[in-house]
């Protein structure tokens, strides 16, 4: 039986304590730590980047040689100078505008739909956000290039694996331990 819900548990105090601006921030150090993503230099595009803490992550381990790009509807504080931050639709034509000419060696994807409460919708809805991802990927990772994807699990979430499998020469999936227990979430990281 799940844990009743806290808002703010462990994860939520240790970010507070150690400046992230959410506890997702360590979802992103456990998959790091487990699939060696980062690396000094890196160019990296965080899509779904509000309220920053990814950004916050990756700063620190691609260093200041390293560039980055944060997209998200909503509004993103400052960073740093190696961190541009647009406020936009990934479904907008203005980012393919914004990202004309651009190669990324990672591509993270944290992006979630306004759930509905109805479980077969929002994990379709999932799916339709990293569609769009995985078709930024196409376009905008480097060869041998990392994506990392949210998705809610559901119904079509072999099929997606599947279609990933295609496009993409390693395709795995993990669900870190800061995901809340009651969470249908995991990530898949590919590469190209």
């Amino acid at each position: 039986m799940p844990r009743p819900f806290k808002i703010q548990d462990q994860y939520f105090k240790k970010a507070k304590a150690e400046g992230y601006r959410a506890r997702s921030a360590f979802k992103l150090i456990e998959i790091d730590d487990k699939f060696k993503i980062f690396k000094k230099g890196q160019s990296v595009l965080d899509l779904g980047a509000a309220p920053g803490s990814w950004l916050q992550v990756i700063q620190k381990k691609v260093g200041k040689r390293g560039n980055m790009v944060g997209i998200d509807l909503q509004e993103i504080k400052a960073l740093g100078e190696n961190v541009a931050l647009y406020q936009v639709d990934i479904f907008s034509e203005l980012v393919e505008d914004l990202l004309i000419g651009e190669k990324f060696d990672v591509i993270t994807s944290d992006l979630a739909p306004k759930t509905s409460g109805i479980k077969d919708v929002d994990q379709w809805k999932s799916i339709e956000l990293n569609q769009a991802v995985v078709e930024l990927a196409q376009k905008h990772l480097k060869t041998n290039g990392i994506v990392i994807l949210k998705i809610f699990i559901g119904a079509d979430f072999q099929d997606f694996i599947k279609e990933l499998k295609s496009r993409f020469k390693k395709v795995n999936t993990f669900k870190p331990r800061a995901c809340r227990d009651r969470s249908f979430e995991t990530y898949i990281i590919c590469q190209k």
